[in-house]
């Protein structure tokens, strides 16, 4: 590489991560704020809240990564705007394709960190985190788990009405055991408890019944405390679970849940395509953040600032509401990951050719 590359590259990538050291630490102090009574109350081990902040750190960076990506190239690219080294560059016949250059060898380098982080580091780390939140932090209040049919095994289904987390209870409970095709019997209670002390199920209004070939034969039980084949996270599966999963754990995990039949494949494939999809939004908003600053403006770096901001915030809101409906709907979590991606791609194109001209 030439002189110029290194120049540009060295100041893309050094702004990128004094963006990332000078955001990070405020997180951390305005969360510390925030949490700290909750901390001292609960009397958290000194070694346990500093594992949690290693775990917030990698969580925070990943969460916030393109728009840290967005704001530091604008930042560096308008000072050099606005120092004309934008202009002496392309006055001595570099082309504005070649002045890109550097930057798209940054963003390989800044991608290939991002599909580490979202695929390996940042999993681990949202498992520490979230079970820190829920263990210390949040106050546990009742969640509702609605209508849940699923697979559990190769041989076993069940159905829960809903399930209530705070009192371990739920409605209309069925358990039906196949052979192949063949029902052999099938479980039905008007309630199902999970009795924590002991680790079983008490089942109220309790019916067995098994289906033989010529007649059937039928136990009735007014209550009855049991082991049964399933855990209680099938009952009550924590929203964050797929983010906690590195991508081959998380691959298998979807291919079991839609084998079990589970209501929320939906929220499991954003997470996973969310993973592909970071690294290619590096390049487009790369590219949108160069054609915004690259040009000295009357209103000096404040006005690409303020655009490049703009621009960010929008990308941010159309990821997190198609993110929504895909999770919440049967809209396609595919379409929803890469809409965004798609339509700034478009953006960034147009962008380009016009800094071009």
């Amino acid at each position: 590489m030439k002189i110029f590359d290194w120049y540009i590259l060295k100041r893309y990538l050094l702004t990128f991560f004094l963006m990332l050291l000078l955001f990070i630490p405020i997180g951390i102090t305005v969360n510390l704020a925030e949490k700290i009574d909750r901390i001292l109350e609960n009397k958290v081990p000194f070694e346990e809240v500093a594992a949690y902040y290693f775990d917030f750190t990698i969580y925070f960076a990943n969460l916030l990564f393109p728009l840290f990506l967005f704001l530091s190239v604008i930042w560096f690219t308008s000072k050099l705007a606005n120092n004309t080294e934008v202009v002496a560059f392309l006055s001595s016949g570099v082309s504005f394709f070649r002045f890109l250059r550097p930057y798209f060898i940054g963003g390989t380098v800044i991608a290939i960190v991002a599909v580490f982080l979202g695929m390996y580091w940042a999993p681990k780390a949202s498992k520490g985190f979230n079970e820190f939140n829920y263990k210390y932090l949040k106050n546990k209040k009742a969640v509702i788990t609605q209508f849940i049919h699923q697979q559990i095994n190769d041989n076993d289904y069940i159905y829960v009405s809903n399930f209530d987390t705070k009192s371990m209870r739920g409605n209309n409970f069925t358990l039906e055991h196949f052979n192949g095709n063949k029902l052999e019997y099938k479980i039905h209670a008007s309630a199902i408890n999970y009795i924590e002390k002991d680790s079983v199920y008490r089942l109220s209004n309790y019916h067995l019944r098994y289906i033989g070939k010529d007649n059937d034969s039928l136990i009735f039980k007014r209550r009855i405390d049991t082991l049964l084949g399933f855990d209680l996270l099938d009952l009550t599966p924590p929203k964050y679970v797929a983010e906690t999963l590195n991508i081959s754990e998380l691959s298998d995990f979807i291919k079991r849940e839609e084998a079990r039949g589970s209501s929320n494949i939906n929220r499991y494939k954003v997470v996973q395509y969310k993973k592909w999809s970071l690294p290619v939004s590096v390049y487009i908003l790369t590219i949108i953040a160069v054609a915004v600053s690259s040009i000295k403006r009357r209103g000096g770096m404040g006005v690409n600032l303020a655009f490049g901001i703009v621009i960010a915030m929008v990308y941010v809101f159309f990821d997190k509401v198609f993110g929504v409906m895909a999770e919440q709907s049967d809209f396609s979590p595919l379409i929803a990951v890469w809409f965004p991606n798609f339509i700034f791609g478009i953006l960034a194109v147009y962008l380009l050719f016009n800094a071009k001209r």
